[in-house]
C-alpha cells in the first residue's frame, strides 16, 4: 500500500468511526499495514505539562524530558531503539502549528528517514481526523483536562483560537495560565490575506462577570475585524460595545498587533496594560507604545496605531500584566531584568518551548507561590522578509506626517526602558471624543 493509501484509509475509518473511538481504529490498521504495536494518541494537557493517552487521560507521563515530550516541544520526530530490535516512534500531532499531542508507535526495525517523514504525514492526517472529532466528542476535551475547569475558565478555553499557528512567514504559540482557574485574559491571532493580527486581552476583574466581559470585547474586536476596519477602529468598535453595556464601571486591556506578510511592517494599538518585547540580534527591544485607554473606559475614545518595522529573525513576546508586572517576593518586577534574561537564553528554543519557559520562571520569579493574576504570553518567530535591518540592533525610523490615527515610531533597547516610560508619561494619552 502507497502513502497515499495509507493515509486515505486511516482517514477514512477515522471519518466511519464514532468521533471517541479514534485510538481503537488506528491500532489494527496501523498494525496491519505497518507491524506497528504499542500504538498511543497522546494528547498535552491544558497546563502543557504531561502528556495522557486519550484512552486513559488518568494515565499521564510528564511533558518534560520524555521522548514524547521533546517530540511536542520540538514538533519533530523522535525515535528510540528498543532492546528488543524494535524501534519506537514519537510523531508530533500538530494542525499548522497547533500542537495538539504525539502518536506514538513501535514498528519492527528502525526507519529509513524517509519513512519517519512519511509517519510524520500519517500523524498529520491522524490530527485533522481529531480535531474533526472534537467537535462531536467531549472525550478529546476530557482526555486534555487534568482537572474540572470552573465555569469562568470554560468561557475563556472556548475563545482561544488554538495553541499555536504556523505559516511560511511565521511560527507562534500561545499559553494561559492558570489553566484550569483562568479568569479573563484571552490571547487571539486570525491571519487574512496578508495580514496576521495577534491580541493579548485582559479584563479589569476577576471571576465569571469578568469573563463575559471579556468574551464581549473579544467577540467585538472579531467582528470588527471581519468587517474589514483597520486596527484603530477595531479598538473604537470594542470600546463602544464594552461601554454601551457596562457605561465604565468595567473596562478591558488590550493589546493589538498587526503584521503585513509582504513587508514586515508592524500596527499596534495598546489600550491598557499588555505589553509587547521584541528579541532582535540578542537585544530585547521595548517599542515606546503610547499608553492608551481601556476599552470601554469612556464613551468614544478614539485610538491611535503605530507603526514599526520587523527584521527577519525577529522573536516577538506580547504579555500581560500577570506576567510583565508581577512582583517577587523582593517586590522585583518580571519585566525589570528576568523577563529579558529569559528572552535572550531561550533564542534557541521554538516557541511552543518558550511560552511554557516563561510560565515556569513566572512561578519561579514568585517563588513557586500560587498566581493571583491570570497570565497569558505569545511568542511569534518572523522569518518573513523584514523592512528592519537587522544587523543594526536598534533602528530609528522617526516620524513620518500620517493620519491623526496613526503614528510611527522607533523601537528602543530594553536597558533604556525607564526613559521610555518618563517619555510615555510626557505625552497626552488619547481622550475621549467631546472632552479634549
Amino acid at each position: 500500500m502507497s502513502d497515499a493509501d495509507l493515509h486515505m484509509a486511516v482517514l477514512q475509518a477515522l471519518d466511519h468511526a464514532r468521533p471517541d473511538a479514534a485510538i481503537t481504529v488506528l491500532r489494527p490498521l496501523l498494525a496491519e499495514h505497518l507491524q506497528a504495536s504499542q500504538v498511543h494518541l497522546l494528547l498535552a494537557n491544558y497546563q502543557l505539562t504531561a502528556l495522557r493517552p486519550i484512552q486513559d487521560p488518568d494515565d499521564r507521563a510528564p511533558l518534560g524530558d520524555t521522548p514524547a515530550g521533546e517530540a511536542f516541544v520540538s514538533q519533530l520526530p523522535v525515535t528510540r531503539r528498543q532492546e528488543s530490535g524494535e524501534t519506537v516512534l514519537y510523531l508530533p500531532v500538530s494542525i499548522r502549528g497547533d500542537r495538539l499531542g504525539v502518536l506514538q508507535l513501535a514498528v519492527p526495525s528502525a526507519p529509513s528517514q524517509r519513512e519517519v517523514d512519511q509517519l510524520g504525514e500519517l500523524a498529520t492526517v491522524v490530527g485533522y481526523a481529531l480535531q474533526a472529532a472534537a467537535r462531536q466528542t467531549d472525550a478529546v476535551e476530557r482526555a486534555a483536562r487534568s482537572q474540572r475547569l470552573t465555569l469562568a475558565a470554560e468561557l475563556q478555553w472556548q475563545l482561544l483560537p488554538g495553541r499555536g499557528c504556523r505559516s511560511p512567514e511565521y511560527q507562534l504559540a500561545g499559553h494561559l495560565e492558570p489553566a484550569y482557574h483562568v479568569h479573563a485574559d484571552n490571547y487571539d491571532w486570525s491571519q487574512d490575506g496578508d495580514q496576521l493580527v495577534l491580541s493579548v486581552t485582559d479584563a479589569a476583574r476577576h471571576g465569571q462577570s469578568a469573563s463575559l466581559l471579556t468574551t464581549l470585547a473579544v467577540t467585538a474586536l472579531r467582528n470588527a475585524r471581519r468587517a474589514g476596519a483597520e486596527l484603530a477602529d477595531q479598538a473604537c468598535m470594542a470600546d463602544q460595545a464594552v461601554y454601551a453595556h457596562h457605561r465604565g464601571n468595567q473596562y478591558v486591556s488590550t493589546l493589538l498587533v498587526r503584521i503585513d506578510l509582504t513587508s514586515g511592517r508592524a500596527t499596534a494599538v495598546r489600550a491598557g496594560s499588555p505589553r509587547l518585547f521584541i528579541l532582535r540580534a540578542e537585544e530585547v527591544l521595548v517599542p515606546p507604545l503610547v499608553d492608551q485607554l481601556p476599552l470601554g473606559m469612556f464613551d468614544g475614545t478614539d485610538y491611535v496605531a503605530e507603526h514599526f518595522a520587523l527584521a527577519n529573525q525577529d522573536r516577538l513576546l506580547l504579555v500581560s500584566d500577570g506576567i510583565h508586572a508581577a512582583v517577587s517576593p523582593t517586590r522585583e518586577r518580571f519585566a525589570d531584568r528576568r523577563l529579558p534574561q529569559l528572552l535572550q537564553a531561550t533564542a534557541d528554543l521554538p516557541v511552543g518551548g518558550v511560552v511554557r519557559r516563561v510560565i515556569d520562571e513566572l512561578f519561579a520569579h514568585r517563588d513557586l507561590a500560587e498566581l493571583d493574576d491570570d497570565a497569558v504570553v505569545i511568542c511569534l518567530d518572523w522569518v518573513g522578509p523584514g523592512s528592519a535591518d537587522s544587523s543594526q540592533p536598534l533602528p530609528h525610523a522617526g516620524y513620518a506626517r500620517a493620519a491623526p490615527s496613526t503614528r510611527r515610531l522607533s523601537i528602543v533597547p530594553m536597558a533604556r526602558a525607564a526613559n521610555v516610560t518618563s517619555m510615555r508619561q510626557a505625552r497626552p494619552a488619547p481622550t475621549p471624543r467631546g472632552e479634549g
